[in-house]
């Protein structure tokens, strides 16, 4: 046997050990493995990190004071009463400074080891039916911010149960109260018997330190991992206005075009997530989109059924129905040249583009960021206008100052060219059989008819100037987004609409573009315009521009085109992730 010391380590006695294990012919297999396991790289770290450990335990340091920011006080005062050298005088300015005084403050702390967790003594008058289960006493301290759980009944045993976690609230921040938790009291008052809407509510508006009594899930779910999954919001949400929603105040409060982080689906009806920019960190609820669209399509049913009840009489059953639908698709209104004047007999005739015949849920768009990077074509910059805000002036006005690096898509006519226009500068010249074969072949974003004559905007006109590295700025009604809105084209879209007083056309100075020719009536249809395409395209814009005279509308969409190009964007993820 080998000869080992009291001083010899736990590391070197196994590879001693080791050494000496010789097999022989009666216990071959048995010595052989006996080596193979202590021969493990694993066995000599843990005799490593063993040997690590008692060393530390026998000369572990132990503070020389409990109270070094006292002393450090006392000596401050000290100097403070005679004159200073100058090392002294130093001395006397490191311990006035708050970096030195928190550190002090700090090794105070850990010397006292006032870190330790206080927890509240358990009761000594549980209950009868509690002495099997194993009984959690948690004690969270929260300010005015809701609780961040929500309670459900069970069904079956009628126990209240934590049915989520709030990603980011008090409950998830303290990692003690989990889903599937069964809650019994809060703060000492029993509260099975109460509804879990009255058990949120008491939750809700208790301030400071709450103390819960719960019985343990028997698997406690792991805390929720934060996705990066982002939606921007197509509709507006108020969750106080929603009957179906578990909780009201656990709900988020969202408009139109916000974008939202999802930091769970876990539940397929209410998805847990947070606003982008907001300061909260708590996650809140939302309706899923498989719910939202189920919401959708039970009112639409229900809307079409002869004798069919108002909205409201429906909201009361929705908790426990699947529903409806609102169709995002609206027919376009007729797109004119508004010259402000009321002699309107030479306004071009319809324009046309591309259908798409399907019914469109807008619920919420799946977002990235997205920079056109070095080399990589410019996105296209949409102009979408309502009647009044004259885009075609505002696009020119763009083009004019700086022809090198926008561009503007030339269209195609089936008219004479006159004797000052150039072939593809003005107009691409083209017969009408031409054109209307290009019709039948979808190479118009749109077109229409104006005094006998064809008009329309190409794919390839708007390619063309991409291709050469420009900023490509169309203005077209808004059907054409339909085809424009792709990955190849990655659109900016930019709503611009006259800044309209309600009913008072006093407001309009001098020098305003509005102040001349303009009637009340002229006023309404402007405003008409402005609603019906916000109402029916409005999910689909980056930005929108109020224009209220030319030069600091121009001023701000020349700031707008600048950022698209240098600062990051929310894009759909599908023109990313191809």
């Amino acid at each position: 046997m080998p000869i080992v010391s009291a001083s010899t380590g736990l590391h070197e006695t196994l590879a001693l050990l080791t050494s000496q294990l010789h097999p022989d012919a009666n216990h071959k297999e048995d010595l052989v493995f006996l080596r193979d396991v202590f021969s493990e790289k694993s066995i000599g770290y843990l005799m490593k990190i063993h040997e690590k450990l008692k060393q530390y335990e026998k000369y572990s340091p132990t503070p020389v004071l409990h109270s070094a920011s006292c002393l450090a006080e006392d000596l401050a005062e000290e100097l403070q009463n005679g004159p200073l050298e100058d090392d002294e005088q130093e001395l006397l300015l490191l311990l006035s400074t708050p970096h030195l005084k928190a550190v002090l403050s700090a090794h105070d702390i850990v010397a006292q080891k006032k870190f330790d967790p206080v927890l509240p003594p358990l009761p000594d008058d549980l209950d009868d039916d509690l002495e099997e289960e194993s009984v959690k006493i948690v004690r969270l301290v929260k300010n005015k911010e809701p609780l961040g759980a929500t309670i459900r009944r069970d069904e079956a045993t009628g126990a209240l149960i934590v049915a989520r976690i709030m990603k980011g609230g008090a409950a998830d921040r303290s990692g003690l109260v989990h889903v599937g938790d069964e809650l019994r009291e809060v703060n000492g008052n029993l509260i099975t018997h109460k509804r879990p809407d009255e058990i949120s509510q008491i939750l809700s508006q208790s301030q400071g330190s709450i103390t819960l009594k719960i019985i343990p899930a028997v698997a406690e779910d792991d805390k929720l991992k934060e996705s990066k999954v982002f939606f921007r919001a197509l509709f507006d949400y108020t969750p106080f206005e929603d009957k179906a929603t578990p909780c009201q105040e656990a709900g988020l409060p969202f408009k139109r075009g916000d974008i939202l982080q999802v930091v769970s689906q876990e539940d397929a009806t209410w998805w847990q997530a947070k606003r982008v920019g907001d300061c909260n960190l708590r996650a809140a609820l939302i309706p899923s989109t498989q719910f939202q669209e189920r919401r959708l399509r039970y009112r639409m049913k229900i809307a079409s059924l002869p004798g069919a009840v108002s909205p409201k009489a429906y909201d009361r059953t929705e908790r426990d129905c699947e529903s409806k639908g609102l169709n995002g698709k609206d027919v376009a209104s007729l797109r004119r040249s508004f010259h402000l004047r009321k002699d309107r007999q030479s306004s071009p005739a319809e324009v046309h583009t591309p259908e798409a015949n399907h019914t469109e849920f807008l619920i919420y768009e799946e977002v990235t960021q997205y920079l056109p990077h070095p080399g990589e074509r410019p996105r296209l910059i949409v102009l979408m206008g309502s009647l009044g805000a004259r885009i075609t002036e505002l696009k020119q006005k763009v083009i004019a100052e700086n022809p090198r690096r926008y561009g503007l898509a030339v269209p195609h006519t089936t008219r004479a060219r006159k004797s000052h226009e150039r072939e593809g500068v003005e107009y691409h010249f083209i017969t009408k059989a031409a054109f209307e074969a290009d019709i039948q072949n979808g190479k118009f974003i749109e077109y229409g008819e104006y005094k006998e004559n064809l008009y329309g905007t190409s794919l390839e006109s708007i390619h063309r100037v991409l291709n050469q590295n420009k900023i490509c700025l169309v203005d077209v009604q808004p059907e054409a987004l339909k085809t424009l809105r792709t990955a190849d084209f990655k659109p900016f879209i930019i709503f611009v609409k006259p800044r309209i007083y309600d009913g008072q056309r006093k407001h309009f100075g001098s020098s305003s573009s509005l102040s001349t020719g303009i009637s009340e009536e002229d006023l309404q249809e402007m405003r008409q315009s402005a609603e019906k395409m916000d109402k029916s395209y409005g999910h689909w814009v980056d930005y929108v521009l109020i224009k209220e005279d030319a030069v600091s509308t121009l001023a701000e969409l020349q700031v707008v085109l600048e950022r698209v190009q240098m600062e990051p964007q929310w894009v759909p993820l599908c023109w990313v992730r191809r």
